[in-house]
């Protein structure tokens, strides 16, 4: 009886990436994480004529709020941090100075922060995004996303899900596909959700002496 039980415990968890993701969406209100981020660009020509793609690192922090919630602090090698207030988006490179402010509706819509920090649930997310689940790797259940407007610079988006329990389900990664064959995957570790976090964590203050952009 008892391995019956067990067994119908572990049953109940999300079983694909389209049921995690909807649990995500319903159950998480706020998260932080560290991550990492690989990007591979397009390969091209070597001296030897051999295609060899090109790669490159960074690594950091992560916080998001729902809604419209997030915070970026990339510690290396290029120091930037992009926050998100729920209004405005702010963009800080640290080895220019210079800060980039935009509205942030709109700005989002074909990105990552839509899936973790935007919409509400499926139903919503449905509104731009074509889903599908996408099978499961790495302890992973992965959900493909293509967004439907095709302007935007994003082709596709692939979330990776990890079902902990029946309500509670955390974010393992991300992978975007651009229109220029660039493709980035973060992959998330030391994931908390539902934690406390403070109202200045998702304030930003442009630097004394940084130029500010707005386009």
């Amino acid at each position: 009886m008892f391995a019956s039980g067990a067994a119908q415990a572990q049953d109940s968890k999300p079983q694909d990436g389209l049921s995690a993701l909807s649990v995500f969406l319903q159950s998480t209100r706020s998260g932080r994480a560290d991550f990492t981020q690989v990007v591979t660009l397009p390969p091209r020509a070597s001296d030897s004529g051999t295609r060899v793609a090109r790669t490159r690192s960074s690594s950091g922090s992560f916080a998001f709020q729902r809604p419209g919630r997030f915070r970026f602090v990339y510690a290396a090698p290029l120091p930037q941090t992009i926050v998100a207030d729920g209004k405005t988006l702010w963009l800080y490179d640290e080895d220019l100075n210079q800060v980039t402010v935009r509205a942030q509706a709109g700005a989002l819509d074909d990105t990552p922060a839509a899936l973790i920090a935007g919409a509400a649930d499926l139903n919503t997310l449905q509104k731009s995004y074509e889903l599908a689940n996408d099978g499961a790797q790495d302890g992973l259940l992965w959900v493909r996303a293509t967004p439907k407007a095709r302007d935007g610079q994003t082709q596709q988006l692939r979330v990776g899900l990890r079902a902990v329990t029946p309500n509670q389900v955390e974010l393992g990664a991300f992978e975007i596909l651009d229109s220029f064959g660039q493709r980035s995957l973060l992959t998330f570790s030391r994931m908390q959700v539902n934690v406390s976090l403070s109202a200045d964590t998702f304030r930003f203050t442009p630097p004394a002496g940084a130029d500010v952009i707005r386009p």
